[in-house]
């Protein structure tokens, strides 16, 4: 089950989508899909989820997404670029007019000196705008990385939403 705030928080970007006539499109990697997951937990979420992209591998960021592959080798899955361009592979590859894509290192393994467990990378895409990207680190277990990561990645939806249509649920 999901924490409260967490479906609060999907049910009011839900809201304020269907309100803007804006459809979403999510491209996940270290998450596994609990963007898209957390979405569908709000009635209603078909009128604005348009699809989820789980795309856990390098070939199938590229393969999905049309990620370049020499872009993974160059600088890592888990890097600013490949968040961008899997947010922007949404789009492209949707009828999404709003897309956002997670790429980072849950843990307990797999972090480097440069690329720690905890480092999670965001981009979104829309029509017509431009692409904007984050970086976090975030503390603790897989699991706290991976739900910190969905709370960033509705707040970063919820941002590209005119604030006369969005209302926070806080």
């Amino acid at each position: 089950m999901l924490p409260v705030a967490l479906t609060d928080a999907a049910s009011a970007l839900i809201d304020a989508c269907r309100e803007a006539g804006l459809t979403i499109a999510t491209a996940e990697s270290c998450t596994g899909g609990l963007v898209a997951g957390c979405l569908t937990e709000v009635p209603g979420s078909s009128d604005v989820l348009e699809r989820g992209f789980v795309t856990y591998s390098n070939d199938a960021k590229t393969e999905q997404l049309g990620v370049p592959a020499p872009m993974i080798s160059r600088h890592g899955a888990v890097s600013e670029e490949v968040a961008k361009a899997m947010a922007i592979g949404a789009l492209a590859r949707s009828r999404a007019l709003l897309t956002i894509s997670i790429t980072g290192v849950a843990g307990p393994g797999g972090g480097t000196a440069s690329k720690p467990v905890g480092l999670v990378h965001f981009a979104s895409a829309m029509t017509g705008g431009i692409t904007m990207t984050e970086r976090h680190e975030f503390d603790g277990n897989r699991s706290d990385i991976r739900r910190e990561a969905v709370r960033t990645a509705l707040r970063m939806l919820a941002d590209r939403i005119p604030r006369e249509v969005y209302r926070s649920p806080d």
